[in-house]
């Protein structure tokens, strides 16, 4: 396994939609999975999308530590072609930092609550629901296939900023039942 280099804002692979997965279990994609999972361990992310690591593919990986998430922990998942969809309207803004925007983060507002299916890195169907920060992190990393950036969505720039120059007192908008993402640690 192999650390890879991270794609950072400006860099035209972050921009361009991801090419679906044509062999889930084919050497290729084994390798790029066990790179990406060795590189978000590495750089201490819970998400990575193939384009963050100069790969074309649908596919992320990710795990989500139970202080994350309301005390629930989500195991490590690789997921090839992912399809999400929002379980109803609900909203909550909160901040958020990524790999390829180092030392960057921004109020960015998502569906507390997603549907996903995809192939996993066996290849074979798997589906599921997520709310919280765990429908946050498959959003974040899912924009990444189609060549979104967090500050993409953002609806209010003044939010986003250096790390270690913001200072976010405000507590999260009323509709947001989620607590907001700590700004040290990106989401992917």
């Amino acid at each position: 396994m192999t650390v890879l280099p991270i794609a950072r804002m400006g860099h035209p692979i972050l921009a361009t939609p991801a090419r679906p997965v044509d062999d889930p279990t084919g050497p290729e994609t084994r390798r790029m999975i066990a790179d990406m999972i060795e590189t978000m361990r590495a750089v201490g992310g819970v998400g990575l999308a193939a384009p963050q690591v100069h790969g074309p593919l649908r596919i992320i990986v990710y795990e989500v530590p139970a202080a994350r998430n309301d005390g629930e922990a989500i195991p490590l998942r690789a997921l090839l072609n992912p399809v999400l969809e929002p379980v109803g309207d609900e909203m909550a803004e909160a901040r958020e930092a990524c790999l390829s925007l180092p030392g960057l983060s921004g109020r960015v507002p998502r569906h507390t609550r997603v549907r996903w299916r995809a192939l996993d890195a066996e290849g074979q169907p798997t589906a599921g629901e997520a709310v919280g920060f765990h429908a946050r992190v498959l959003q974040h990393e899912c924009d990444h296939l189609d060549g979104i950036l967090y500050p993409m969505r953002m609806p209010d720039l003044s939010t986003f900023g250096f790390v270690d120059a913001l200072r976010d007192d405000t507590p999260e908008k009323p509709t947001a039942p989620e607590k907001p993402t700590a700004p040290e640690k990106p989401t992917d």
